[in-house]
């Protein structure tokens, strides 16, 4: 694992309902040095898609066959209207390859954090309202499982951005009753359905003893009431790290963090013992900004 300065390049998935992506295609590379993959977004000139599992898909040739149409096909198919079967398909290409990752998402049901007349199931990013989106199945599994070893029963975690509460509910699950989720979002109508959304779900007891809790705040101050955190998630992309989720990252702590503006990646922020700090990029991603409320209801 390399060093790095704290503020780099990088960020998260895409914003799929607001403006304009250039053409791109997603495929998958193995670092030889490395044992997992990494994923970079490369132009390809004869049709337009939204980066989701294109490394799993071949090209296709006519110009007016998008990869997100053929991924709406693949995930509306036999079986997929069902969270298990969402799942399963991760699992089949290659994104969920953990375990405990595969069940926690299987125990929160997408459905519930995702406005009615959107497909819950379908593999991409969804707006949700108020210029914010939820992201993609696979990019929730993929953070899930950059953070599995710090969202260990008992340990804290901290979702900065919940938007409808879907990634907070997983970590609930994930570090139980004896530990902490908390989940900080700046716009208050999303924190209102974000708290109904999750006591539909299977993390509704969670809610009411107080293990799993929700706020309106700054999400770039993070939460320091509830802190250390074992683990932190950013849904946002910040130009650079926000100092206040770096201090209340315990020692032996990981953040995964989308940074950048027009470029961003997906970074892997681990605190050391000493309270030095290593940072690695995982992949090229593309996330609305994290910013004021303000800036976000103006479009950015």
């Amino acid at each position: 694992m390399r060093m790095a300065a704290a503020s780099a390049y990088g960020s998260r998935y895409c914003s799929a309902y607001g403006r304009p992506l250039l053409p791109l295609q997603l495929r998958r590379h193995h670092h030889p040095h490395h044992h997992h993959h990494l994923f970079f977004f490369h132009p390809y000139p004869s049709f337009s898609i939204i980066p989701t599992l294109s490394s799993f898909f071949p090209l296709f040739p006519s110009p007016n066959y998008s990869l997100f149409s053929a991924m709406q096909q693949f995930w509306s198919g036999s079986g997929s209207g069902r969270n298990r079967a969402m799942v399963e398909n991760l699992q089949r290409y290659g994104i969920i390859t953990s375990n405990k990752v595969a069940q926690v998402m299987e125990t929160i049901d997408r459905a519930f954090f995702v406005p009615d007349e959107m497909q819950p199931y379908a593999d991409s990013p969804m707006p949700i309202g108020y210029n914010a989106t939820i992201s993609a199945p696979h990019m929730h599994a993929y953070c899930l499982q950059l953070l599995e070893q710090n969202l260990q029963p008992g340990m804290r975690a901290l979702d900065v951005g919940s938007g409808t509460g879907y990634l907070t509910a997983c970590f609930a699950l994930m570090v139980g009753p004896e530990g902490r989720a908390v989940g900080v979002e700046h716009i208050p109508e999303l924190v209102s359905s974000s708290i109904e959304n999750i006591q539909k779900s299977a993390a509704a007891t969670l809610l009411k003893d107080g293990s799993l809790s929700l706020h309106c705040a700054d999400g770039r101050q993070g939460w320091a009431e509830c802190g250390p955190y074992d683990a932190i998630h950013v849904g946002a992309a910040a130009e650079e790290i926000p100092e206040a989720l770096l201090e209340q990252l315990k020692a032996g702590g990981r953040m995964v963090i989308p940074v950048g503006d027009m470029f961003q990646d997906l970074q892997v922020v681990d605190k050391n013992s000493d309270g030095s700090l290593s940072i690695r990029t995982e992949t090229s991603v593309r996330y609305v900004p994290l910013t004021s409320p303000d800036a976000q209801l103006r479009g950015y």
